[in-house]
This record gives structure tokens, C-alpha cells and sequence, in this order.
């Protein structure tokens, strides 16, 4: 039975950042201090246990979210450890959906990056309130106050740090306690306790002017300290702890520790300000929900006596316990083996085993309780993003939103009995990877697989192989094009049918119009007078949607377009809601044929870090790629390309910058938007589109 522990002393955080930034390494470390571990795992040896999949241990990074707990000052933390690949941003996308707050990691050298900006804005989009670490200060270019700029000026935050680095580059030593004026010496080893000593006469002078601007900072967000500042009055470290916690937890600002991982320096003060800044379930507003019978808004409080609701986040399959499905604990608690409601698929379930995770090893429990962050087994109707609850109080948390894949390959089994296990193994990846999609084309007789980039499909390949034992050819990747339309229209739609008996009659009147891209679809209904009854009009829109699944130009969907239902007519004996769906699908593939109808691509934001000597062949490659350069910036001997590119493009470009650069130059990319297609290169797919 595992111990149970008041919600106040319950932080469930996620580990989040850039790819590189030493998410698993600092994961790892807190591990080891908190006991949870007793030897420290390395991600350069592979033998990190949160990167517990064959491949990160052979590629050296995470590439799905992995949970663990441990203790620390009488408080039980739940930590997710996620991605930081673009191509996995659907782990952290989900995590931060079930999470309370964040420890947000920076590279000192390398500051806000490309990922590091999408990452802050998932967080924004849950209000996930969040404190910074700034990694890796031993190394070469660290510079702590550029991080602080860049976390001010690329991310629009409001930094507050209450940790400045003792020392810099090979020189670091520890931090420097704002808060309490004092400062902290680490050794190497692990197992050396920090030494506390005096703040260097060196530093007093720089420390003086941080702390009077944090106190400044923290008068302008919190009405305590305020009112204590403009009175004059000297300002107890409690208080400002106090204070430093209100802030956060309102997200009015981020607090800003700093340390290097790798070495051991800085994580027992990162692990203090875990359990003191960021916010229990109970710190946390009551999480909404809709009433499943009566659909209106409902809360559900963060209380164990309150009925139980979780919300699934993520369906994993183990190869030696079968299906386990990750749950978050809202309200109520639930026990192994209890009947419980999935209101999402209007059906009743039963919980097997419940399991408290440590990447991959599991430790068996009897009960999960609010705050909880559990496995289980025996959902064999749940999915990501499913809402559990009592049968008899159903309700609804909001889902989970994925993006869209935007590349995708053919695969093909290479044996008839690869065949037959290839659609069982292609099924259970779909349920654990939201982002991962698989269709099969009628006209190829082709399995096509899409997700967010190389490195996502080439893991899914590697999974089939190795956890799977499935042997596939893989076809080479092939971008997800869109179509839309440029121009608005006005259209008619008529669906008329005449068999003997009851006929089919559906007929309606459209306008299409453009909108911004990344909208999506839009419908209006401005039908006057009954002139289509209201019970034929969501038939109107569906038929519309499915029409839309194809485009005219190539075959690809047809996104960000507006269809307002104006006028049409019925027949009293002869109209359908099958007649009014085909009448739309029909005034949709004309309206879009007549409103000049164009293709679209998918364009990604690259950003490449390089010495100045290569800048210039980069520059020009990208240029030949159809690549735009949008800002270069300088980071110490250093130099940073900010681009645009369309994905169609970037296929190999990870060797050839290697080649150009000698392998001295990083880069990292993440999707950014849907642009035209320029006019010569569409024509070449239209022309493969209608082969």
C-alpha cells in the first residue's frame, strides 16, 4: 500500500523543453536524490531510466513521456519527463492537458530555442503555471542574463530570479540564494552535501541590484508586497517566499533557477522550489466539465469525498502486461477492480490492476485517489482523451487536441504473414500515438501511415520491426498537401432522384468564401422562412465535410474555407437527410471547381546554429531549398539562422548540413503554417494526382 499524502503535498509537474536541454538528465538526478534511484543514470551511456525504449537509448533522446514519483520534504511529486522533438509534441501536448505545473529547462548557451517557444505556448494554452531552469552554466558561452533576456523577449514572460550562478563557464561553483542572501558550493560527486558560505565581495554588489529588482517586480504583481515596499518596510525571506508563490501560481511571472545538471549542481534547490512555488490539485481551480444528460457546465472540487472523474491521457502497449492506460485523477478516488463509467463512449468499464509507474516498472496499488497520477488495466474501450466517472453522475472533460500529421509514407508487408499481423500492430500504435494516423488507399491498394515528421515515422517503422516483429517495405515520404479555394463563390446543389414510389429531393443554395489559413472549416446557416426544414441541415453540413475529404485539383483535403447555407427548397414526400447530404456534397466539389482552387503546403520553421565560417553555404542551401531567411542572430562565437522551409525540401537535409559544416552546425525544425504552393511546382502535382 503506498503511502498517502494530504493534496497540499502533491505536485504532479511535467519536465519540459527543448530537444537537448537535459530534460532526462536533470529527470534522472531528482531521481537520485529524492532515493528513488540509487545509481544515476546517463543518457550518452544509455542507460537513463526514464528513456526506457531501445531506440532513445540508442539515439540518446526521449521520444515518449515517461511518468515516475518520488518524495521529497514530505511531499509526494509525480513527474512526467516528456520530448523535446517536434516530432513528439503530442506527448508534451498531453501531459501539460493533466498536469498542475512545470519546470521549464533552457541550455545557458543556446537560450530560448526553436522548441522551447512551442513548448511555452502549450503551457499557455492549459495556464500551466511554471518555474525555468537554466541548464548546462559550466559549459563554454553560458551566459545566464542573455537567457534572461531571451526568456523576457522571445517568450513574453515576466522572469524573476531567485538564483544567480556562482561563477560562469568551467569556473561554476553553485548558486547564489536570493532570497535568503547566502550561497551554495556543489562538488562533483552526487553524494557531497551543498556547503553553504557567504555571498564572494565580488558578487555582493551585482547580488544587491537583482534582489531590489526582484523585490520591484514582485510589488508590481502582488498587492502584499507592495503595500510593504512603498511603506518602506525590509521584507522577510518568508514573505517573499509567500509572495514568490502567489505570483506563480497566478502566472504572473516565472521564477528563474539555475544550475548545471550534468554535474550534479543546482537540482536539491530546484527540488525545494518544486515543492514550495508550484501548485498542488488544490491550488488549482475545480476543473470543468459538461453534465453528459443535461449539458450544461458542471465542477467537479479536487476532494477525495467528491464523485470520482479522471481523464485519459495515454493508452501504452506493454509487451509483458498487455494494454495500460494512463489516468489523471480529478476528484473522487477509485479502487482496483471497480466498475466505472466511460462517458465519452457511453459505456461502462471495468479497472483491473491499478499501477503507480516508474517508466517502465510498475508498482501495484489498491486505490488512486485524487491528485493521482495511475495506470491500469483491463480499459479495453478507453482511449486518449476519454473521461472516466461515476456511472450515475456522468460527465464530460474537455478532450485533448492533437495537430495533424503532415508526412506520410506507404508501407507494405513484405510476407503473408506480415500481412496478417501488420494491421493488429498498426492499430495498437494508432490508439497509443494521437498524431499517428494510418489509411488504407482503395485505389493503390496501398497502407499509407502519416505523422509529424522523419524521426516520428521512422521510430513507428522501428517499433513494428522490433516490438511487433512485423517485416514491412516502407515507400519514400510523401507530404500532406492541402487544397482551398481563393475566391468566393455562390453555388446551387441539387440531389433529385426519381425510382417508382418515394423519390430523393435535396437542394441547396451555398456561398464559399476563403479564410485564414489554419482556420479550418467554418459553417453558417442564414436559411430563411423554411426554406430548407432545421432537421435537414446538419445533413447539409456533413455532406459539405465528407466532400471536403477530397479536393478537385490533386485529391488532397480541402481546408480553411467558410460555407454559409443561404437558400434551397424541399419536397414535402421526397426530401432526405441523405438527398440534403448529397445536394451539399455536390454544391461543395462545384463551388470549390469554380472559385479558383489552390494547393497548399506545409511550411517549417528551421532554425540552425552554426560557426560564423558556414554561414554563407548554409545561407546558400537553404536558398536552393526554397528556404526564407527571416533573422541571424549572434550567441557568442556562435551564430543562429532563423528560416522558413517548405517540408517538401528539408528530405535529407540533416546529412547535408553535416556535410557542409563538418558537422559542427545543429538544427532544429517544427511545423509553422500551410502557404501556396508556387504555380510550377503545383502543376507537377496536380499531374500525379490525377494519375
Amino acid at each position: 500500500m503506498v503511502k498517502r499524502f494530504p493534496l497540499e503535498h502533491i505536485r504532479n509537474i511535467a519536465i519540459i523543453a527543448h530537444i537537448d536541454a537535459g530534460k532526462t538528465t536533470i529527470t534522472e538526478r531528482i531521481l537520485y536524490y529524492t532515493g528513488r534511484t540509487y545509481k544515476i543514470g546517463e543518457v550518452d551511456e544509455g542507460t537513463a531510466v526514464m528513456d526506457w525504449m531501445a531506440q532513445e537509448r540508442e539515439r540518446g533522446i526521449t521520444i515518449t513521456a515517461a511518468a515516475t514519483t518520488c518524495y521529497w520534504q514530505s511531499h509526494r511529486i509525480n513527474i512526467i519527463d516528456t520530448p523535446g522533438h517536434v516530432d513528439f509534441t503530442a506527448e508534451v501536448e498531453r501531459s501539460l492537458r493533466v498536469l498542475d505545473g512545470g519546470v521549464v529547462l533552457f541550455d545557458a548557451v543556446a537560450g530560448v530555442e526553436a522548441q522551447s517557444e512551442t513548448v511555452w505556448r502549450q503551457a499557455d494554452r492549459y495556464n500551466v503555471p511554471r518555474i525555468c531552469f537554466i541548464n548546462k552554466m559550466d559549459r563554454i558561452g553560458a551566459s545566464f542574463n542573455r537567457s534572461l533576456s531571451m526568456i523576457e523577449e522571445r517568450l513574453q514572460a515576466r522572469p524573476l530570479p531567485i538564483q544567480l550562478p556562482l561563477g560562469s563557464e568551467a569556473s561554476y561553483e553553485g548558486v547564489i540564494d536570493l532570497i535568503e542572501n547566502k550561497a551554495w558550493r556543489f562538488e562533483a560527486s552526487p553524494d557531497a552535501k551543498p556547503l553553504e558560505t557567504a555571498i564572494p565581495e565580488s558578487e555582493k554588489a551585482i547580488c544587491t541590484e537583482f534582489r531590489r529588482a526582484l523585490v520591484e517586480k514582485l510589488a508590481e504583481g502582488d498587492d502584499q508586497i507592495m503595500a510593504a515596499y512603498l511603506d518602506g518596510k525590509s521584507i522577510t525571506p518568508n514573505e517573499l517566499r509567500t509572495a514568490l508563490r502567489r505570483v506563480t501560481l497566478a502566472n504572473k511571472g516565472v521564477l528563474i533557477l539555475c544550475g548545471s545538471a550534468l554535474r550534479n549542481k543546482g537540482v536539491q534547490p530546484l527540488l525545494d522550489a518544486i515543492v514550495s512555488y508550484l501548485p498542488s490539485p488544490l491550488d488549482m481551480p475545480p476543473i470543468r466539465a459538461i453534465d453528459a444528460r443535461l449539458k450544461t457546465e458542471v465542477t467537479r472540487p479536487a476532494r477525495d469525498d467528491a464523485p470520482f472523474s479522471a481523464l485519459a491521457f495515454k493508452v501504452v502497449s506493454d509487451p509483458f502486461v498487455g494494454r495500460l492506460v494512463y489516468l489523471r485523477v480529478y476528484s473522487g478516488r477509485v479502487k482496483a477492480r471497480a466498475q466505472i463509467f466511460n462517458a465519452t463512449q457511453g459505456r461502462k468499464e471495468r479497472i483491473g490492476r491499478l499501477l503507480l509507474m516508474h517508466a517502465n516498472r510498475r508498482e501495484e496499488v489498491s486505490e488512486a485517489d485524487t491528485g493521482a497520477i495511475v495506470a491500469t488495466l483491463g480499459l479495453k474501450n478507453t482511449f486518449t482523451g476519454d473521461t472516466l466517472c461515476e456511472s450515475s453522475r456522468p460527465i464530460l472533460l474537455e478532450a485533448i487536441r492533437f495537430p495533424e500529421p503532415v508526412l506520410s509514407v506507404a508501407i507494405e508487408p513484405k510476407t503473408k504473414a506480415d500481412q496478417d499481423r501488420i494491421g493488429e500492430a498498426l492499430s495498437k500504435l494508432v490508439e497509443e500515438d494521437p498524431t499517428f494516423k494510418v489509411d488504407y488507399n482503395q485505389d493503390t491498394g496501398q497502407t499509407v501511415i502519416s505523422g509529424m515528421g522523419e524521426l516520428h515515422l521512422e521510430v513507428v517503422v522501428g517499433r513494428l520491426f522490433r516490438e511487433f516483429k512485423v517485416g514491412a517495405k516502407v515507400g519514400k515520404p510523401q507530404v500532406a498537401y492541402k487544397e482551398t479555394i481563393s475566391i468566393p463563390v455562390r453555388v446551387e446543389g441539387k440531389f433529385v432522384r426519381q425510382t417508382g414510389g418515394h423519390g430523393q429531393y435535396g437542394h441547396v443554395c451555398l456561398e464559399l468564401e476563403p479564410v485564414e489559413r489554419g482556420n479550418g472549416f467554418q459553417f453558417v446557416s442564414r436559411v430563411k422562412n423554411g426554406a430548407i426544414p432545421k432537421h435537414y441541415i446538419p445533413a447539409v453540413e456533413i455532406g459539405i465535410k465528407e466532400a471536403m475529404e477530397t479536393g478537385v485539383l490533386a485529391g488532397y483535403p480541402i481546408v480553411d474555407i467558410k460555407a454559409t447555407l443561404y437558400d434551397g427548397s424541399y419536397h414535402e414526400v421526397d426530401s432526405s437527410d441523405i438527398a440534403f447530404r448529397l445536394a451539399g456534397s455536390v454544391a461543395l466539389k462545384d463551388g470549390v471547381a469554380k472559385a479558383k482552387p489552390i494547393l497548399l503546403e506545409p511550411i517549417m520553421k528551421l532554425e540552425v546554429v552554426t560557426p560564423e565560417q558556414f554561414v554563407g553555404d548554409i545561407i546558400a542551401a537553404l536558398n536552393s531549398r526554397r528556404g526564407r531567411i527571416e533573422a541571424i542572430e549572434t550567441q557568442g562565437e556562435m551564430r543562429v539562422i532563423y528560416s522558413s522551409i517548405p517540408l517538401a525540401e528539408t528530405f535529407g537535409y540533416a546529412t547535408s548540413l553535416r556535410s557542409l559544416t563538418q558537422g559542427r552546425a545543429t538544427h532544429s525544425m517544427e511545423f509553422y503554417r500551410y502557404e501556396e504552393l508556387p504555380p510550377e511546382l503545383a502543376d507537377e502535382i496536380k499531374a500525379v494526382g490525377r494519375r
